[in-house]
């Protein structure tokens, strides 16, 4: 389990309603964009199998310092020139890491269809996000608060079952991995387009976490309920 960190309240913004739709069309264009390194990293981790070469505690000692120190990174640089490649390079990380996962479950029987269903589930709750996002007119902002709790929870409950090993508590926290990511996916979208972000490598990275965090959950749940062996 590995929640987003680095969302947080923010304060209100003011721009136009050109400046939001430039914000907005920018953040989904490297959205598509960051799926192609991350597709990469975890088709050379499932090939070279660098990520599962690791233990599971070196292998989560290396997720958490690599993943907040290029956020920390893409934040110091988000409005310069390195801010975009930066985020690429997290992208790529991140799909290195994932590869241990893919490749558990493509070890199943079953697995690529498992991997396919997580993809068009993850796919089909992004565009219901974005839908939502453009249509509420009510400000959501508030809610971003106690989606920061939620993910912090889920965080810690995450490593606490690495030592305990429970697949019904793995079960448990996948679910509400996908409910809490999934909203906000819609919060992080809503604060764009009513302004509240300005910048899109920002809104990127954060929408990219919760579509990172939907797509291992439900990959993770199919696996564990869905899966039939060799």
């Amino acid at each position: 389990m590995n929640p987003s960190m680095q969302h947080s309240p923010y304060v209100v913004g003011t721009l136009s309603t050109a400046e939001r739709n430039r914000v907005l069309r920018n953040t989904y264009w490297l959205l598509a964009l960051s799926m192609v390194p991350t597709v990469i990293g975890a088709w050379l981790g499932v090939t070279t199998g660098l990520a599962r070469a690791m233990s599971p505690g070196i292998g989560m000692v290396v997720f958490l310092a690599g993943a907040f120190g290029f956020m920390f990174a893409i934040e110091k640089t988000k409005n310069s020139a390195a801010g975009v490649p930066i985020l690429l390079a997290f992208t790529f990380f991140m799909g290195l890491m994932l590869s241990r996962l893919v490749g558990s479950v493509l070890g199943l029987a079953n697995g690529a269809s498992l991997i396919m269903t997580a993809f068009a589930g993850t796919g089909a709750i992004f565009l219901g996000m974005a839908t939502l996002s453009s249509v509420i007119k009510r400000d959501l902002s508030a809610m971003g608060k106690w989606l920061f709790i939620g993910a912090i929870l889920l965080l810690v409950a995450g490593i606490a079952n690495f030592f305990l090993q429970s697949s019904a508590l793995m079960m448990t926290l996948s679910v509400l991995a996908i409910g809490i990511f999934s909203a906000f996916i819609l919060h992080d979208l809503k604060r764009v387009q009513d302004g509240y972000e300005t910048n899109y490598i920002t809104a990127t990275l954060g929408v990219y976490l919760s579509i990172y965090n939907v797509f291992q959950s439900l990959l993770a749940l199919l696996g564990l309920a869905g899966g039939r062996d060799e």
